[in-house]
């Protein structure tokens, strides 16, 4: 009896070891099957609306010399889709924490004698589809890290080149605009050929300049508008100085004029009597005949 029990546990024994082999045995397929999905979930790239992608083989270093439209792309471990926008995007550098970065970003540069600026600068952009392999093949980064490299440095260093030919009152005035003009040409003619298309650099801000100068500059615009103001009044003076003297000279001129016909002819100013009177005849006391006017 003894036995018997002892062989009964025994064939317990390996049924339940029988058994838990089989449980993991399903287990472990359970795991592998989810494994699979999830390398192939992992091995799909989707390029979003509004941009193209780049797909790039990162063991074997290769390109796509073709872009990707909007959709879903297999690209299996060691593949990488980059995306670039094809719409217009903005990004502005400045000084303020609560704008795209909490950090100052606003552009530093000089005038020609060395006086330091500040301003807060904008691009608008966006990619050509048709060279955006380009695009990647020369950064080999993202768009983002783009716009934060080389746009930023190739606007201010076209900015800083300008800016050290021009005093800061041409900078603050009537140079301003074509300042920022002369850099956006610039840059558009830099990054066009390969495939980003600058469309407006432009400024975000007023230039910052210190505030002494900046007093300096106002006090000298303020006389100069003093000084417009001032020969204006003296035109005008002047104008009317020269219209009284035409007057003048035309009334003098007119009376020059009717004296020499009164003398050529004295019945002028029997005529300009009768005129003149109103049909009553003057009141008159005294000795000798009443003063009037003989008419014929």
């Amino acid at each position: 009896m003894a036995y018997a029990s002892h062989f009964d546990e025994l064939s317990t024994g390996n049924r339940l070891r029988r058994i838990g082999k089989r449980a993991l045995g399903r287990t472990g397929w359970i795991f592998a099957g989810v494994a699979a999905l999830a390398l192939a979930a992992s091995s799909f790239a989707r390029v979003e609306p509004g941009n193209v992608g780049i797909r790039v083989n990162n063991i074997a270093g290769g390109v796509s010399p073709h872009s990707l439209g909007v959709g879903w792309y297999f690209a299996p471990p060691g593949t990488h889709i980059y995306e670039y926008p094809v719409f217009t995007r903005y990004y502005t550098w400045t000084s303020s924490d609560t704008e795209q970065s909490p950090i100052d970003e606003s552009f530093s540069f000089q005038d020609k004698n060395g006086l330091s600026l500040k301003a807060d600068v904008a691009v608008s952009y966006h990619v050509d589809p048709t060279r955006a392999s380009i695009l990647f093949q020369r950064y080999r980064t993202s768009m983002d890290e783009i716009i934060a490299g080389p746009l930023r440095n190739a606007i201010r260093n076209a900015i800083v080149e300008r800016a050290a030919q021009l005093g800061v009152e041409q900078i603050y005035g009537d140079h301003k605009a074509e300042l920022i003009q002369t850099a956006q040409q610039r840059v558009q003619q830099f990054f066009a050929p390969v495939g980003l298309q600058i469309e407006q650099v432009y400024w975000a801000g007023n230039i910052v300049v210190p505030q002494q100068v900046l007093n300096q500059i106002n006090a000298k615009i303020a006389n100069e508008q003093a000084a417009l103001a001032a020969q204006a009044n003296v035109a005008t003076a002047k104008a009317d100085a020269e219209a009284r003297v035409a007057k003048a000279e035309g009334d003098a001129k007119a009376i020059q004029v009717e004296a020499q016909a009164i003398r050529t002819n004295p019945e002028i100013v029997k005529m300009r009597a009768v005129e003149k009177w109103n049909g009553q005849l003057p009141t008159y006391s005294g000795p000798g005949p009443m003063p009037f006017i003989g008419v014929q």
